[in-house]
């Protein structure tokens, strides 16, 4: 409300009765239609200006005065003033505050009475307000006042109707909206229920290709598993056949057998190499299997890399070829190096002969630094070479399995193009990252970055812990070449149980001693000392029982052993090897572990379980890796040997401690400088 703005007095009207209350809405509207004010505006005002008169009539001294006023606009007021605490109705007051311009309750600036404002704007300009209010004063004298009821009921009566028509336009309008929006429902429904079947469709598609996905991913994934146990198993099939040559090859080169003249040495000695050759690569393609199944673990332990580097330095001297000049330090460490040995070995090694390989003339260095601190703490190895080099398209397809960069630089070395890969993998296991630099014809940078600290493993259950102490073997020989590794170098000392040989596709390892075909094929024989070539050396124990499916082995082992045992007896039949030993009381068996009806494993059990054999030492002979040999099957096994490295030092050191027949002297394990 707007209290007290300039304006010109129209009427002063007192209301006493119902009568004062039409006469004021009378008035009302004719000093609107005089101000411009018709249709709804004019509806409005007169409407509440009767209401509010009709709700305050009884109030004493009720009065109301028509004004027109100037604030903003030319307004047409109706101010009703009354003494007294009585109020309008919220109601009246919230209707007021709808439909008029202007409103509201206070209190009269001249007496204190209570004072109810009712305005509406008006279209006159503000300059014209004078003239028109003297016009207003001379239309509501010159009009009849007295006018009687019925007249102004008529008026009203038709304000109302037009206010009903109004109404019904209204509601006709709302019918009309909403028909229109259940219309809009309608179609909102349909498109609703449209894009629910496509939606629904489409989520049928997805999970039948999800399933298809799924399918195609366990298809992938069983593939590959076959790759992987075929990989295996053809490795293991490949190692008796070429242990074999191996040992019938080394047989024959023996100083004790017949002498062959200079061209049948020459050509034996050819078979000898290619079969180490091809057995590495048996060994490196199984390896690459164990890393792509995740069956290699690394086991850190403290390295001192200065007898490793010593053992590279010495192994791969002989391999670089007349005018390349190799170069490894004697890196002094600053700080501790945590990691695999044998792994770091394997990694080593392979680098280096995969330079010494490709150059031709020039250089191989290893160069070692050590970087940051703390958990930060890495260890640099780059190895540099000066050779052939390599295009820069190929440097990521070197480590793909079995790619090899073409080109004349590959004739005459031989390789399976697993090297490379195989590295990386190690690498990544030991947590580092092995990268390659090169230009071809610049020769090529190769990188290793190893963390300082590779985590401990968790400590191993004492339940699937291998059998006895099989010891981590010393780290690897140098290779013939990146994938295709050379002869390896004697064995060192053997502790006097000896577990299995560990090492990887580049596999140091003594020499094998391999099988030779088999000279019967009865399933068990027995041989004596006398047939031996060391007849004449007392025996180190007195009878010893092998039992083993494979006569290539039985032939080469029991020569081995007729120097050692006063009497051997072999057996190709384990289903026969628990009676033979019941019967024969053996100091020692020698088992194999794959072999068709019982194998190893059952036979051992069966041993164990038999009193009259459970006290004869056994110990495993076999041509599977460390970890694929179950421990937790094999309690109290005195050792477990593999085929592929089995060395006479290896049989004594089993051989020691056992009972010696009379006459015979303790073996003992050897020492490098028995000669």
């Amino acid at each position: 409300m707007t209290p007290g703005p300039s304006g010109h007095d129209l009427l002063t009207l007192a209301l006493r009765e119902g009568g004062d209350v039409i006469r004021l809405r009378r008035c009302t509207q004719v000093a609107c239609r005089a101000a411009g004010l018709t249709g709804s505006p004019l509806v409005r005002l007169t409407t509440v200006v009767s209401e509010a008169g009709e709700h305050l009539l009884g109030s004493p001294g009720l009065s109301a005065h028509l004004r027109l006023e100037e604030s903003d606009a030319v307004m047409m007021t109706v101010r009703l003033r009354w003494p007294g605490d009585r109020r309008p109705p919220a109601t009246l007051l919230a209707a007021a505050g709808r439909l008029l311009d202007d409103s509201g309750l206070g209190s009269s600036s001249q007496d204190g009475a209570q004072e109810l404002l009712l305005a509406q704007r008006t279209p006159v300009p503000p300059e014209s307000l004078g003239g028109l209010a003297a016009d207003v004063r001379g239309r509501l004298a010159d009009g009849d006042t007295a006018a009687d009821l019925i007249e102004a009921l008529r008026t009203q009566n038709g304000q109302l109707l037009a206010a009903l028509e109004e109404s019904q336009h209204q509601q006709d309008e709302l019918q009309r909206l909403n028909a229109e929006l259940e219309e809009t429902n309608a179609g909102v429904m349909a498109l609703y229920a449209e894009l629910a079947g496509e939606l629904e469709e489409t989520n049928t598609g997805v999970v039948a290709l999800y399933a298809e996905l799924e399918d195609k991913s366990r298809q992938l994934e069983l593939a590959d598993e076959y790759k992987t146990r075929f990989w295996a198993n053809v490795s293991h099939e490949l190692r008796s056949p070429v242990n074999s040559i191996i040992a019938l090859a080394r047989l024959l080169l023996d100083p004790s057998a017949e002498p062959l003249s200079d061209e049948q040495q020459q050509q034996v000695a050819l078979v000898q190499a290619s079969g180490s050759t091809l057995l590495a690569l048996v060994d490196e393609l199984l390896d690459v299997a164990k890393a792509e199944s995740g069956r290699l673990e690394p086991h850190p332990v403290d390295v001192d890399l200065r007898p490793l580097l010593h053992q590279l330095r010495g192994t791969l001297r002989g391999t670089a070829r007349p005018g390349v000049a190799l170069s490894i330090p004697d890196h002094v460490q600053q700080g501790p190096l945590v990691t695999d040995e044998v792994m770091l070995t394997r990694i080593l090694r392979n680098v280096l002969s995969n330079a010494l390989k490709f150059t031709l003339v020039g250089s191989v260095a290893l160069d070692v630094s050590e970087e940051g601190s703390g958990d930060g703490a890495r260890f640099v190895f780059r190895v540099r070479d000066t050779g052939v080099g390599i295009p820069a398209a190929e440097l990521e397809r070197v480590f793909e399995e079995f790619y090899q960069v073409q080109g004349p630089h590959q004739r005459g070395r031989a390789g399976t193009g697993l090297g490379l890969p195989y590295a990386r993998r190690l690498a990544e296991l030991l947590g580092g990252t092995l990268t390659l630099d090169s230009e071809a014809g610049h020769g090529t940078t190769v990188t290793l970055r190893l963390p300082a600290r590779l985590p401990w493993p968790a400590p191993q259950d004492a339940t699937t812990a291998p059998v006895d102490p099989a010891h981590r073997p010393a780290p690897p020989s140098a290779p013939g070449g990146p994938t295709a590794p050379s002869e390896a170098t004697p064995p060192g000392p053997h502790s006097p149980m000896p577990g299995p040989n560990l090492a990887g596709p580049q596999s140091p390892s003594p020499a094998p001693v391999p099988p030779v075909a088999a000279g019967s094929p009865a399933p068990s024989r027995r041989t004596d000392g006398a047939d031996s070539p060391a007849a004449g050396t007392p025996p180190v124990v007195a009878h010893v029982v092998v039992v083993d499916d494979d006569e290539a082995f039985l032939a080469v082992v029991a020569p081995l052993l007729r120097g050692l045992a006063a009497s051997v007896t072999v057996l190709s039949d384990s289903s026969r090897a628990v009676a033979t030993v019941e019967s024969q009381q053996p100091d020692l068996v020698l088992l194999d572990l794959t072999m068709p009806v019982a194998d190893g494993y059952r036979v051992h059990r069966s041993l164990a379980a038999n009193p009259r054999t459970r006290h004869i030492p056994v110990a495993v002979l076999t041509a599977l890796e460390a970890d694929e040999v179950d421990g937790s099957r094999l309690p109290g096994v005195r050792a477990v040997l593999n085929k592929s490295r089995l060395t006479p030092e290896d049989v004594t050191a089993v051989l020691a401690g056992l009972p010696t027949p009379p006459g015979a002297a303790r073996p003992h394990a050897p020492h490098p400088d028995d000669t």
